[in-house]
């Protein structure tokens, strides 16, 4: 192999830019490493070339570690987006610039600088100084430049984002072309799908620093592995349907699909067990949700679905027709489908029908015309199973009462929810560990579709944070008592992305949920995340909105409005759910609604991240805790990210 990465991993400010990531490319091979922006993936880049630092892993070039050598040593070419070519020296010096430094004679210098010059389509220009030269000319310049030095290894960071569309094409293609006469072995940076595909042998996908798929490109848009690949490459219509045995049920098509490898994964909602806190073994399984993804190529249209050809997904309206040159792009609306959730494209917070995106070639626009409004049937050539993802939890226990009681809850919804599930002790040393530990594995006893255990002597908030650099957790489960707990309870949620379940009694199944969340995008988190936990419990909840009395009838109509589509999203989920809206100070009149309806499970925002990425926890969700909370607290992370202040958010988010 010609460039192998084990485990790299580069933090700034504690936060993990890239995240244990380990790649190997072979010799010759022209690998693209494709994300969005702030994956890591240029941050990986620079690792390679010397010009960022390593702070953990190892980076190998034609076996040898070049880990702590200086980027002169490397033999590596790097090509920039922004060129970064001396605008005092000529082509010609440029292209001769990193030779003169490793002292080639200078006879050899000029042979090769002709060579590279003829090979990028530049000769004759050699004397010309760049400002003289168009963009892609430029461009051209610095990859001779980065050549010249006989490179092992190629590195090409979004090179070509800075031109138009057309240079564009035509420098894609003299770049493979040159690739591949030199037998180089590259990594191109970019977040150009297109490109990708187009040049890549294999391609690797990032997201938030780490590196979740690697495969040819083909491989990775029909066959992709995860939800985010599915739906960041291209476009994907990617549905959530239901295994039954060597098939799949999506709405009313069954698909002679075979079910992905059944690991832990997420299930469908059934009768929850005993309340017992051991799982009753005796309970029916649960069907497995699976995800079902086609491409919007593989969607055939007719007016009468006995001329599909295939069978019918389905009768849509069309809603959005776009031409696109060569091809048209529609998005039709279909009803519910029972058993159905979809996932991409996204649907409004609410709505439960399901979109579809269709691509046609010219010829097929022809033949069946169609414009927004009129109804045709749908049909589906090829389907994609995934493994749905599940849950992940992660369990603190210190062994202290409230800590049993976490035990014993977050055990009850793991099972429930079949999620994968560790067990973090701290606190304790020894063989006092080893026996805690012990026991939470037979109180958690079996059932669950996941166990690991593990101890730390790490301060909590810490080891909490490399947990979550592990692996991300959508929930953290802990013992909470309101003396000291909320400070804790305030470094854990911002150890990591995950929504955290504070527990400080013994309690049964949360069967009882009281959502107070405030109209806006935050507020559909909380509502869509108790959701996604309360449909395997077979809980009813509660969606509250306090407005202050002063409010104007229009707001009570947007918090209305907003609490009818959180409503129709539980019942989506297969959560039954009503709303109500109160007026007054929050956190009494939230108080007063929990003390009233008997609810056994409260949910709550957390403020949004301020400027620094700080989370407070001391406003709202201080005064709902400044007692011993009369059952569980969940607080639910905000997807988004906000740019105000604390004080600003606190007004903003229950």
């Amino acid at each position: 192999m010609s460039i192998v990465l084990e485990h790299l991993t580069k933090r700034y400010g504690g936060h993990p830019v890239v995240n244990d990531v380990s790649l190997e490319i072979a010799d010759g091979e022209f690998f693209v490493l494709l994300g969005s922006s702030g994956s890591g993936k240029t941050t990986v880049l620079n690792m390679v070339a010397g010009l960022t630092g390593i702070d953990r892993g190892r980076i190998l070039l034609h076996g040898r570690d070049v880990t702590d050598l200086p980027t002169q040593e490397r033999r590596v070419g790097f090509v920039f987006q922004n060129y970064a070519l001396f605008q005092h020296m000529s082509v010609a010096d440029n292209i001769e610039f990193g030779m003169t430094l490793r002292k080639m004679p200078a006879a050899e210098r000029r042979r090769w600088r002709d060579e590279l010059l003829e090979l990028v389509g530049l000769v004759g220009l050699g004397k010309r100084m760049p400002r003289q030269l168009s963009g892609g000319q430029q461009q051209r310049v610095a990859l001779a430049r980065a050549l010249a030095i006989k490179p092992d290894v190629l590195l090409l960071d979004e090179p070509l984002g800075a031109l138009d569309a057309k240079i564009r094409i035509e420098l894609r293609r003299s770049l493979s072309a040159i690739q591949r006469t030199l037998g180089v072995s590259t990594i191109l940076v970019t977040h150009d799908q297109e490109e990708a595909f187009e040049l890549a042998d294999r391609l690797g996908v990032m997201s938030f620093g780490r590196l979740l798929e690697v495969g040819q490109p083909a491989d990775l848009y029909q066959r992709p592995a995860t939800e985010f690949v599915a739906t960041f490459l291209g476009t994907a219509n990617l549905l959530v349907g239901r295994c039954a045995g060597e098939s799949i049920q999506l709405g009313p098509v069954r698909i002679p699909v075979a079910c992905p490898a059944r690991a832990p994964s997420e299930q469908a909602p059934h009768t929850p067990p005993s309340r017992s806190p051991v799982a009753n073994e005796l309970d029916a399984p649960a069907v497995q949700r699976v995800q079902v993804l086609f491409r919007p190529e593989d969607v055939v249209l007719a007016r009468d679905p006995a001329a599909l050809a295939v069978p019918p997904f389905g009768q849509g309206e069309v809603v959005q027709v776009v031409f696109s040159g060569a091809y048209q792009r529609l998005r039709l609306r279909l009803p519910p489908l029972a058993g159905v959730r979809p996932i991409a494209p996204p649907v409004a917070f609410g709505d439960d029908a399901v979109f579809v995106e269709a691509l046609r070639q010219q010829a097929d626009v022809e033949f069946l015309p169609l414009q927004p409004g009129e109804r045709v049937w749908v049909g589906i050539r090829h389907f994609h199973a995934l493994e749905h993802p599940g849950l992940n939890f992660l369990l603190l226990t210190d062994g202290s009462p409230q800590a049993q009681a976490a035990l014993a809850l977050g055990g009850q919804l793991a099972r429930l929810a079949h999620a994968r599930t560790v067990v973090l002790g701290y606190d304790l040393q020894g063989e006092a560990m080893q026996r805690h530990l012990q026991q939470a594995k037979e109180l958690l006893g079996s059932g669950l579709a996941a166990l690991d255990v593990r101890m730390t002597a790490e301060p909590l908030a810490q080891a909490v944070h490399d947990e979550a650099e592990r692996q991300p957790y959508d929930l953290v489960i802990m013992g909470f008592t309101a003396t000291n707990g909320l400070d804790l309870a305030e470094t854990i949620v911002q150890a990591g992305e995950h929504n955290l379940l504070l527990v400080s009694r013994p309690q049964e199944t949360p069967m009882n949920v009281l959502i107070a969340a405030t109209s806006g995008e935050p507020g559909k988190d909380d509502v869509l995340f108790a959701g996604r936990l309360m449909r395997h419990v077979g809980a009813s909840a509660t969606l509250i909105s306090v407005l202050d009395h002063g409010d104007d009838a229009v707001t009570r109509q947007r918090a209305e409005r907003f609490l009818a589509g959180g409503v129709r999203s539980l019942e989506i989920l297969g959560v039954p759910a009503r709303s109500a809206v109160r007026s007054g100070q929050v956190s009494p009149t939230i108080a007063k609604e929990l003390a009233a309806g008997g609810y056994d499970l409260l949910v709550l925002g957390t403020p949004l991240a301020d400027l620094d990425g700080r989370i407070s926890l001391h406003g709202v969700v201080e005064q709902m805790l400044s007692q011993t909370p009369a059952c569980a607290t969940l607080l639910v992370r905000s997807t988004k990210h906000s740019h105000f202040g604390p004080t600003v958010v606190e007004t903003v988010r229950i």
